[in-house]
């Protein structure tokens, strides 16, 4: 497979998404839906159906669910326990959906490896954010958290669509930021 301007765009697409599974799993699964819906984001031929009525019905309420109990203190904390196998699954199939390759082998080890790879790694940032928010504030915080979570979501589908190759930068570089502080973190002290 060669590397064109196509195929970068695409796995820019895959990893903005997937990214953004991260932050909540059902929004960027309706974003990419309702693009797909309104022929807005070509999706692979076995995924058209995430453009059909009943799977946007499913990814709207299931996104109104996931928000609104996010918003429930020490619930959310509970609710990423679920999440984080979930966002490997969203992630997985937002980039496999996307990925343009003819093998459905290499789509798939691409969509898990990449896809899920990026969903798990900015959901473990954010459990994280919320764990520390629920020890310094007792739950207070969490709602600030979780807006900040939700207009993320929203904002980087929405802007992966548009903009590919600079969400997928921004997301590598926070993500090497991250794993750089949780290295420092875990690392033991060398006195």
């Amino acid at each position: 497979m060669e590397m064109n301007l196509e195929t970068i765009s695409a796995v820019a697409l895959g990893v903005g998404l997937s990214a953004s599974a991260g932050f909540r799993v059902f929004i960027p699964l309706l974003v990419a839906g309702l693009a797909s819906h309104f022929d807005m984001l070509p999706l692979g031929e076995s995924f058209a159906w995430m453009g059909s009525l009943p799977a946007l019905i499913c990814f709207g309420v299931a996104s109104v669910v996931e928000v609104l109990a996010y918003y429930i203190p020490f619930v959310d904390n509970l609710i990423d326990s679920i999440a984080t196998p979930l966002s490997v699954c969203a992630g997985t199939l937002l980039m496999t959906s996307v990925f343009p390759a003819e093998n459905e082998w290499m789509k798939w080890i691409m969509g898990l490896v990449v896809g899920g790879g990026t969903a798990v790694t900015i959901q473990s940032g954010t459990a994280i954010t919320r764990l520390l928010s629920t020890k310094f504030t007792a739950g207070g915080g969490n709602p600030i958290v979780s807006t900040g979570e939700g207009v993320a979501a929203t904002g980087f589908s929405i802007m992966s669509l548009i903009t590919p190759i600079l969400v997928a930068v921004i997301f590598v570089g926070f993500i090497a930021v991250f794993l750089r502080f949780v290295y420092h973190r875990l690392r033991p002290n060398s006195q």
